[in-house]
């Protein structure tokens, strides 16, 4: 494979996002899929070089990480760590106006599957981190360079078992991730750039509905699991969980800029669910939803043996995402709640329970991110903002690790756009982006590290 051979930092990202799209490391969820040794044998090959040390470990078979380090000269200056993930969801090929895994650099557009998520930041980190060794750059803190498998599948042969077996290799103080930097428009001209601060909690149930078998031919008055479980699901559809609305989501609220009334009654826990009704756009209505409520989402239903026997047992999966604060046990009495009495015919078993976890914003590294912001988009402010779904920076804060989503897109780029592509069909990023994201992590490591 053709390593990026061009000295411009721009296209040095464009070109190294364009293989590592090309790779294919398609994580479909089982525990053997991903081969995201190809990308890392790719970005090892790029970042090999003086000043670099470089490791790789492996938790299954051809799912390995890459950690490359550039110790710093002051064991008491801090480390910071810029992770970007190797693998990438499936694609359906008929959807797409272009190959997915084509790597194609169209009208200033680099266009494939993982081009947006992730693969465009663990692109641009490779790019700075070799700028910076290739430089000669000599930090007082230690910077640390971690490519890493199964994100898409929940970073349990990934950054779940680096932290839980090679904590030591990943330490860090701070850690830089996905995904964030939409420089929003404010109507005075500024910039408010994106920045998650935290995430919500997985809260995954499988529901077991009792019924009693009967014979198919003899419907009347059966009690059949399949149409308890359908009211089940209509409740958990119907349910309206109070509202969770703090610091963050009244920065996101404002940055919206709603006009007053809207923004008021988005802030008021008894009128949020009307004003989210209100609003015009579906896409940010339902983002917006889902950063101020706990949510449920009967997704998957396992039930019946054959056509004619009634069936007394269904499954129902539940995908549960958790605003910050929300326990296990919380979840579970919500769901109590949501179905009623027919609670009395419902097995609940938990199948992850994960909390949400934040980060605080009085430190360094954010004070780094402000300044860098503004190098690109003068008065430009950061946005705080919550992660609906669930990212590898988990794991880093449950170690104490202040731990950003963070990124720079360039002003073509909207909120929207990254919405739509995300996971979506023809994902795809501007160059531009690409350089701003680069830059990004140069300032910061200068800013931090020195």
């Amino acid at each position: 494979m053709t390593l990026p051979a061009s000295d411009d930092l721009t296209g040095a990202s464009t070109e190294l996002l364009q293989a590592l799209i090309r790779s294919e490391c398609v994580n479909d969820g089982t525990p053997d899929s991903g081969e995201e040794a190809r990308n890392v044998d790719l970005l090892r090959a790029y970042l090999e070089g003086p000043g670099v040390e470089l490791a790789t470990y492996e938790s299954r078979p051809g799912r390995t990480s890459l950690v490359a380090r550039m110790e710093g000269s002051d064991p008491d200056a801090p480390t910071v760590c810029l992770m970007g993930h190797t693998d990438v969801v499936p694609v359906n090929r008929d959807g797409w106006s272009r190959d997915p895994f084509g790597g194609e650099l169209i009208d200033g557009e680099v266009w494939g599957r993982g081009a947006l998520d992730m693969l465009y930041q663990t692109a641009t980190q490779a790019v700075a981190f070799r700028e910076l060794a290739r430089s000669g750059f000599r930090p007082r803190g230690t910077l640390v360079y971690f490519a890493v498998p199964d994100e898409e599948a929940g970073g349990t042969w990934g950054a779940k078992w680096m932290v839980e077996h090679h904590w030591d290799a990943i330490a860090c103080d701070y850690l830089l991730t996905e995904l964030a930097g939409v420089a929003m428009p404010s109507a005075d001209g500024s910039r408010k750039i994106t920045v998650t601060v935290a995430e919500k909690g997985i809260a995954w149930r499988r529901l077991r509905v009792s019924g009693s078998p009967g014979h198919g031919s003899m419907p009347f008055g059966a009690d059949n699991a399949i149409i308890t479980a359908s009211e089940i699901v209509r409740r958990l559809h119907a349910y309206r969980p109070a509202a969770g609305l703090d610091d963050v989501w009244r920065a996101t609220v404002e940055a919206y800029e709603l006009g007053p009334e809207l923004t008021r009654r988005l802030l008021d826990p008894a009128e949020v669910y009307g004003a989210l009704q209100a609003l015009p756009d579906h896409g940010s209505a339902t983002m917006l939803h889902a950063c101020s409520h706990t949510t449920f989402s009967p997704n998957v239903v396992h039930g019946g043996v054959k056509s004619n026997v009634i069936p007394d047992t269904v499954e129902l999966d539940v995908d549960i995402r958790t605003l910050p604060g929300v326990t296990g046990d919380e979840v579970d009495a919500a769901l109590r709640e949501a179905i009623g009495e027919l609670a009395e015919r419902v097995q609940i078993s938990r199948l992850i329970d994960d909390q949400s976890t934040a980060s605080t914003m009085d430190n360094p590294m954010w004070d780094a991110l402000a300044r860098r912001a503004e190098v690109a988009y003068p008065g430009a402010t950061l946005l705080p903002q919550l992660e609906i779904g669930a990212t590898d920076a988990r794991f880093f804060r449950r170690m104490g690790t202040v731990a950003y989503g963070t990124g720079l897109f360039s002003a073509n780029v909207t909120y929207e756009d990254m919405i739509s592509r995300f996971h979506g069909h023809d994902e795809r990023i501007d160059v531009e982006s690409l350089g701003l994201t680069t830059d990004l992590w140069l300032g910061v490591a200068h800013d931090l590290l020195t």
